[in-house]
């Protein structure tokens, strides 16, 4: 009988550990890539700001263009798959679907044939 209850106080105890573990991998992959990466972008004539900047991403971590256009356009972003993003003129936010593997993917205007910004995911 002792026997038993000592299994089953070594058992409980290791499946507590167990789950900690668990909570802990979950946290650290998770940990600061749900909070979107924003960047403000300007159009204005025949320009864009920023430009060509580089900017810091996590794999999977949402990134959202601030856009303030004169005139209505269009963003590439050279990820697998490409995203071709429209906005409108005057203000709005678009928003670029994650990127799962590390590079440096360009985003550029197609309106202006510059790059915007080149996002250095790690």
């Amino acid at each position: 009988m002792l026997r038993v209850l000592a299994s089953a106080v070594v058992l409980t105890l290791s499946l507590g550990g167990l789950t900690a573990c668990g909570g802990d991998d979950s946290s650290g992959t998770s940990g600061g890539t749900s909070t979107p990466v924003r960047i403000d972008v300007t159009f204005d004539g025949d320009t864009v700001t920023p430009n060509g900047d580089r900017v810091d991403v996590k794999t999977g971590q949402p990134v959202e263009l601030h856009v303030t256009a004169d005139k209505p356009g269009e963003i590439h972003v050279h990820s697998d798959p490409e995203q071709e993003l429209e906005y409108d003129a005057g203000t709005s936010t678009v928003e670029i679907a994650p990127i799962d593997r590390p590079g440096v993917i360009d985003v550029e205007s197609h309106t202006l044939d510059q790059v915007i910004v080149q996002l250095e995911v790690s």
